[in-house]
């Protein structure tokens, strides 16, 4: 194959991207046009090209050319291909490769709040989730369970920031999401939703009250680890929700939490 390059220079520019780039620069607000990120493992690669993201290049272990990688491969067929034996890419500084196999691909355009919400009856709003970990499971959850779509205010972590598309097995290309403005709430609810903050308050509403999944339309509104959500925000909410809790727990990690608050409020005519 043409476009296999045997790594010989780690200083070679087009290995910036992977090696020397974070993901803060990969991202490129001053020019949003020109932003990357990196898919990670041969499964969140794949899902991303089913989603239509465009590939730059590959960086990868020579042995999974023919393995796991082939199948892959063979679909973008012009895309450089950066490849070494194990040992030689681990000497690229702060290299991690998980399951061998990295990709460069092109960010598409987000789209507007609006469009992300027509048609949806049940979504989510992230405000200021800033652990990658969290948004990616987060994102599997809501993908699993019956969400239609994922709003995330500026300050929460970037769905495309490698830990969070990786952690979410490649969900993240097959839920629609869109950052927003702090102001969104008032959008959201122009738009017929309710409104639902998932709160550690007294005199809330339980998560499994029929009242809820009476709604025609949800808006489920999680806050950031530790601190929640704020104050104002929770009183800007229609519904003030919690899950009870058993044993003398006082909370859930927001990850976990957004898991039964979808399995309880989720889209239960959502597509299998």
């Amino acid at each position: 194959m043409k476009n296999i390059i045997e790594i010989t220079d780690f200083n070679a520019p087009e290995l910036d991207v992977y090696a020397r780039l974070t993901e803060a620069q990969l991202l490129n607000k001053e020019f949003p046009e020109r932003g990357l990120f990196i898919a990670e493992s041969p499964k969140v690669i794949e899902r991303a090209l089913d989603a239509g993201y465009e590939p730059v290049s590959f960086l990868m272990e020579k042995r999974h050319i023919e393995g796991e990688g082939k199948q892959i491969l063979e679909r973008v067929k012009d895309v450089p291909v950066f490849c070494a034996e194990f040992d030689v890419l681990t000497q690229l500084t702060g290299f991690k490769l998980t399951r061998g196999m990295l990709c460069a691909m092109k960010r598409k355009p987000l789209v507007s709040l609006r469009e992300l919400c027509e048609n949806k009856s049940r979504i989510v709003i992230l405000d200021k989730v800033m652990n990658p970990t969290n948004v990616g499971a987060i994102i599997r959850s809501a993908a699993a369970l019956g969400i239609d779509a994922v709003v995330l205010t500026p300050g929460c972590s970037d769905p495309l920031y490698r830990r969070a598309a990786r952690v979410s097995m490649g969900t993240v290309f097959q839920i629609e999401w869109t950052f927003s403005l702090d102001e969104s709430l008032d959008e959201i609810k122009s738009l017929g939703f309710k409104t639902v903050a998932m709160a550690l308050k007294d005199n809330t509403l339980s998560i499994d009250d029929p009242v809820l999944a009476s709604e025609n339309k949800l808006a489920i509104v999680m806050g950031t680890e530790g601190d929640g959500l704020s104050d104002s925000t929770i009183s800007d909410c229609d519904y003030t929700v919690k899950i009870p809790m058993y044993h003398g727990v006082d909370s859930l990690n927001v990850a976990a939490a957004s898991a039964v608050a979808f399995y309880q409020l989720g889209n239960k005519n959502a597509d299998a």
